[in-house]
């Protein structure tokens, strides 16, 4: 069986293959994990849009009811050209949400992360955080 650390890793794989490809978005990876096994995956496509979160949703499909996510930084909290990731989530009723890093983004910070909490999901913050934030290096030092 495989470990969070092991599943948080595969998000950053996924977030790296889209590095230098997402304009002004940051390249996150987001793995949706059930019975120890992944059953959606997805990176901030090219340009931004749509977000790692929601392609990895879509690809988990009704089996998200119940699931673990992984995400290199913070769902979204904030309307912008697409809905927020963070209310996604919740209508896919996700059981646990593990962010590597708080998105610096002040429409974000912390905001994500609360609304899951509201929600009732167990959520936790800080896995794979230095592996996360070299990855989205180029992304962090644009909000630095």
């Amino acid at each position: 069986m495989r470990t969070p650390s092991e599943f948080m890793a595969a998000a950053i794989k996924l977030s790296l293959k889209q590095r230098g490809r997402t304009g002004d978005n940051p390249n996150v990876g987001c793995v949706v994990v059930k019975d120890g096994k992944i059953i959606g995956r997805g990176a901030t496509a090219d340009g931004g849009r749509p977000h790692a979160e929601t392609q990895a949703l879509i690809q988990a499909g009704p089996h998200a009811n119940g699931a673990d996510v992984y995400v290199t930084l913070e769902p979204c909290a904030h309307h912008g050209q697409t809905p927020p990731c963070a209310d996604a989530l919740i209508a896919a009723k996700i059981a646990r949400c593990y962010i590597a890093l708080i998105d610096p983004d002040k429409r974000v910070n912390y905001q994500g992360a609360a609304r899951l909490q509201e929600a009732g999901i167990d959520t936790q913050i800080g896995l794979g955080k230095l592996a996360a934030k070299a990855a989205m290096q180029d992304w962090l030092e644009t909000k630095s």
